[in-house]
């Protein structure tokens, strides 16, 4: 096969999944490379088997015209994730959706742009010390800041960017400065590793380590995977945290381009191969 791994021309951190991605697609005997989905030189798609999006992390920047790449990738081959999850998966409104669902969340409000919420009357109705404020449709730590409630600053904050984009309000989970948010990395439908990461903010950098994986894990990804109707799921990361009460919650739901961690689970990396052959071959 010839696979091509998307990601963008300049990589605003590095990448820990490429170099091991691009060997264990090797050594299976396939032709790999990266292919920058900005860059307007760039090989078209149709030259490959399959593309595989991976570090397409500057698409928040640009987003109208990473929807039209991924649209248009999709047209002349097979992409993983398929354009339909990648579509529903770029606003983070999803998390309502999936609540709908009953998936435990993390207690969100969306804003919609131009509009505002009163921020200290939210914190004080729902009893919240703390909150996040962040985009809809963003990536890692970009532009998410943690707020004490009442603070000014935080409205302001919401103010100056929700006048030209929807905007997420979140309880801020106090269980992440003792045990991290989890990383659930699912991939062809097996939960196959785990990591906790620290807590990340705007400009943060990422600290990660290998966690257990339980069979409560297990079931919680099951749960969230199968209250909406994906298709064919390459890869999923299902980001949770635990709540004032002890339960598992859902932070964010990753089948866009998440950072897999393939150097805490080479089960994952070897699955991911073989899915990409399966899907191919069929």
């Amino acid at each position: 096969m010839r696979i091509a791994l998307a990601r963008c021309l300049d990589l605003p951190e590095a990448d820990m999944d490429e170099a091991p991605t691009l060997a264990a697609f090797e050594r299976a005997g396939h032709e790999v490379t990266c292919l920058n989905w900005d860059d307007p030189h760039a090989e078209p798609a149709s030259g490959f088997d399959a593309v595989v999006i991976r570090a397409t992390w500057n698409y928040v920047n640009r987003y109208a015209d990473f929807r039209d790449w991924v649209d248009d990738t999709a047209k002349q081959t097979r992409l993983f994730n398929s354009a339909a999850d990648v579509r529903w998966n770029l606003h983070k409104g999803y998390l309502q959706t999936l609540a709908l669902k009953g998936v435990p969340i993390v207690p969100t409000r969306l804003v919609r742009a131009g509009l505002s919420l009163d921020l200290a009357s939210l914190a004080s109705q729902e009893r919240w010390t703390k909150l996040v404020v962040k985009p809809a449709i963003g990536a890692g730590s970009f532009l998410t800041r943690v707020y004490r409630a009442g603070d000014e600053e935080a409205q302001a904050f919401l103010d100056r960017y929700a006048v030209a984009q929807d905007m997420l309000i979140q309880e801020y989970m106090t269980s992440v400065e003792t045990g991290g948010e989890r990383s659930l990395v699912v991939i062809d439908g097996e939960l196959t590793h785990a990591v906790e990461k620290a807590p990340r903010f705007d400009d943060d950098e990422e600290s990660v380590k290998a966690a257990p994986v339980s069979d409560e894990d297990r079931a919680f990804a099951a749960n969230v995977l199968g209250a909406a109707d994906f298709g064919d799921l390459l890869f999923a990361r299902v980001d949770v945290m635990v709540d004032p009460s002890g339960a598992t919650v859902l932070s964010e739901l990753e089948l866009i381009e998440p950072s897999l961690f393939f150097p805490f689970g080479e089960r994952g990396l070897a699955r991911l191969v073989a899915g990409v052959e399966r899907r191919v071959s069929r």
